[in-house]
């Protein structure tokens, strides 16, 4: 089973130390421009999106997607 998530880029990972990351990385302005969904571009805020991104599978997915896509990009 360790193995598993061992090969899981997400495994220990937050969604809101994803989400800070990223809007850190992007910002709100760019971050809404590759995901479209509202709450990145109405009156973001990180607690709205996480509230947001719970609830909404599909957005929580686009989101993973994105962080897993921008990894090796972040500085270490």
């Amino acid at each position: 089973m360790e193995n598993k998530q061992a090969n899981n880029p997400l495994h220990g990972i937050t969604l809101q130390k994803m989400l800070e990351q990223l809007v850190d990385f992007y910002g709100f302005d760019t971050l809404g421009e590759l995901i479209k969904i509202k709450c990145f571009n109405v009156d973001p805020s990180i607690k709205s999106s996480l509230t947001f991104l719970r609830k909404t599978d599909w957005a929580r997915t686009k989101v993973e997607q994105l962080y897993i896509k921008t990894l090796p990009k972040f500085p270490k």
